[in-house]
């Protein structure tokens, strides 16, 4: 009996207890004061939508979402400079790379610009959203923010004298020596007998190397020709 007592104060005391948005009930069991970011209405606790008044303290670039009994800040699209809400289609103003398309702030394909974006003669433009990236073509990578073409496993640039032909060689080593025995020349006209004896042996040495070459080729030509 007793117990049947207790559970029915205990139904009747969750019947008529204030509601959890009421901090203080009258003993008509009515709303008399809300809790924070709720207001009395009729005996009611009304939520307070606290976005567009001066309890939005939102910061720059965001909006305001009214929640149930409070509010949350949400990051405007990353195509705004400002916002309304959620979305391209609430922005104030377009971020840099977006335009007005309509309604909404939509992505500027720069690649399809009349003035390139991309300058190098071997650059691909590639867009992105809100901007764009310059690329470099197939078999080319980019030095010094210039693409500049790959070069091939085991090969290497080649040096200031590799082109040169072998004929080629053979007519600076005879300009060398030229200019090497005109030197000691013009030593030897001085009465010098040291520099006379050096142009001497050069010469001969010289005119030694001129015959048995020009004998070797002759050798060469006659026996191929037979």
């Amino acid at each position: 009996m007793k117990l049947l007592a207790w559970f029915c104060v205990l139904l009747a005391s969750l019947v008529h207890s204030c509601p959890d948005v009421c901090t203080v009930c009258s003993v008509q069991h009515l709303c008399t004061e809300c809790r924070a970011g709720w207001a009395l209405h009729n005996h009611t606790c009304v939520d307070i939508d606290e976005c567009g008044t001066e309890r939005d303290i939102c910061p720059p670039n965001s909006y305001c979402l009214n929640t149930e009994g409070s509010f949350k800040c949400r990051d405007c699209d990353q195509a705004c400079v400002g916002c309304m809400g959620s979305g391209a289609a609430r922005c104030r103003k377009c971020a840099p790379g977006y335009t007005f398309m309509g309604s909404k702030c939509l992505d500027v394909d720069e690649c399809s610009e009349r003035v390139l974006a991309c300058h190098g003669p071997n650059d691909i433009c590639t867009n992105t959203e809100g901007s764009f990236r310059c690329d470099c073509a197939d078999g080319f990578t980019r030095r010094e923010s210039v693409c500049v073409r790959k070069q091939k496993p085991g090969v290497q640039e080649r040096g200031l004298f590799e082109d040169i032909q072998d004929d080629e060689v053979e007519v600076l080593q005879q300009m060398f020596f030229g200019v090497v025995l005109c030197a000691l020349a013009t030593l030897a006209a001085k009465g010098d007998m040291v520099y006379t004896s050096v142009f001497i042996g050069a010469a001969a040495a010289m005119t030694g190397y001129w015959l048995s070459d020009r004998g070797d080729r002759l050798l060469n030509n006659f026996f191929k020709g037979r």
